[in-house]
Formats: structure tokens, sequence, C-alpha cells
């Protein structure tokens, strides 16, 4: 094994790659745990590590996470929604997409995509929502942290809070009356690494999509969500 994993360090040596790819990304519950376990770190791994380029993870908040690209401290951020820094590299492929939800009180109407800025919306700072969104005007507030969100919603200062499935759920499972909230399903929004803009950005980039070229018309991507029981983003639309 040791002896492999040099021959692919060397061969990507020989391409101009660096040695590791150096992600950083908030730690999203089984998804981008700080271990490095979970589901996009395992998705993230077999893009690179078979062409010899090891994953390095480092888990910071997500507006730090940003930060350390800029600095050149880490290559990419993982979880970047479509061209949302025009000072970074966007690739052609996405590697996931997040399922995103509204969270309110069981009481209030369901939302749809179509009439989610008629509503008092919030989430969490740096994740510009209202970008992605349609319709969404000025009518939303930003929260430093999750754990505000819940008071927020009893006391009905907002509507809705929006934000990954999976961190509304986390959101809603510390409700001391868990029925007392509702989710909805809301949009589909295709998750990027955003690489840095240097030669090893630009480098790590060519790498992601040419393996992304191969992996996915191959199914070789399906078992790692399927392993963590998620909905697989390239059955019907692909890239």
């Amino acid at each position: 094994m040791l002896v492999m994993a040099a021959g692919m360090q060397g061969i990507a040596a020989a391409e101009g790659l660096p040695p590791q790819v150096r992600l950083a990304s908030e730690s999203w519950l089984d998804y981008t745990n700080a271990d490095g376990s979970g589901l996009a770190w395992d998705v993230l791994r077999k893009v690179f590590e078979p062409a010899g380029v090891k994953v390095t993870v480092l888990s910071a908040p997500y507006t730090r996470a940003v930060g350390l690209v800029k600095r050149g401290e880490a290559d990419a951020w993982v979880g970047s929604y479509a061209a949302e820094n025009d000072d970074n590299l966007y690739p052609r492929w996405n590697f996931d997409s997040d399922h995103i939800y509204a969270l309110g009180l069981a009481t209030h109407p369901r939302p749809t995509l179509e009439t989610l800025g008629q509503f008092r919306l919030s989430w969490v700072r740096g994740y510009d929502y209202q970008n992605y969104l349609p319709n969404i005007t000025g009518n939303y507030r930003e929260v430093q942290r999750r754990d505000g969100i819940l008071p927020m919603l009893e006391r009905e200062r907002v509507d809705f809070y929006i934000d990954a499935q999976t961190e509304v759920e986390y959101v809603r499972s510390h409700a001391e009356h868990p029925d007392q909230f509702r989710s909805t399903h809301v949009a589909e929004l295709p998750l990027y690494l955003a690489f840095g803009n240097t030669p090893e950005g630009r480098a790590l980039r060519e790498l992601f999509d040419k393996r992304m070229d191969v992996l996915v018309p191959s199914g070789e991507l399906k078992p790692i969500f399927q392993r963590w029981k998620q909905p697989y983003p390239f059955d019907q639309s692909g890239k």
C-alpha cells in the first residue's frame, strides 16, 4: 500500500499537482465532521486521492473557511454556491446539492419557493440565501449562531429559518416540543469547491473536473451517498 501511495504521489508530482489539497469547511454533522469523517469528505477523497493528491481537512466556521482560502492557508473551501465569490475559481462540476428547508411554527402556512419572499426570514451570517433564492427582498435577518433560532421562531420575530436539511433538523431536535415546528423543502442548490486563484488552485480545479468526468458517468460515487443514506445528486440532471 505504501508503494502504491508513493507511486500515485509520483504521478501527481509529474503532472504538476501539489501533494495535498487543503480543504476548509464548517463542521456539518455527518457531512464534514472535524475528524475527517462524513459524506462530503468521503466524496472528495474519492475524487483526489486516487490521483495522488491527499485530502487535508481544515475545520472552521464558514466565513473563516472562506478567509483561509483568501489568505492562501487553504486551497478551497467546501460547500460554496455557484459563483459565490468572483475572486475564486469554480469547477464545472458540483460535488453535491444542498437540500434547502424552511423551519417555522407548524401553525404557519407552508412556504414555497415562489412565496418565500413574502415572509420574514432568517439564516446564518455568510450563507447569503438572498442571492440564490428568488423574490427575497430585504425582509431577512442574519444570525451569528443557530442556538437562538428556536426562541426567535417561538416569539414570532421571524417566520422561517432557512438552512440545509441536516442543520434544520438539528435545530428542530433541540426544541422542547419538536412537534411545535415544521420543516418544508423549498430548493435544491448545487454545492461546489471554491478554489483559490493560484497556480495550485487552477491545477486542482482541473484535476477535480477531470476526475468527476469519470466518476459520475461510472456511478462510482453512488455507493458513498447510499452509505450515508443521502440522495444521489447526479441521477437526473447530472452536472
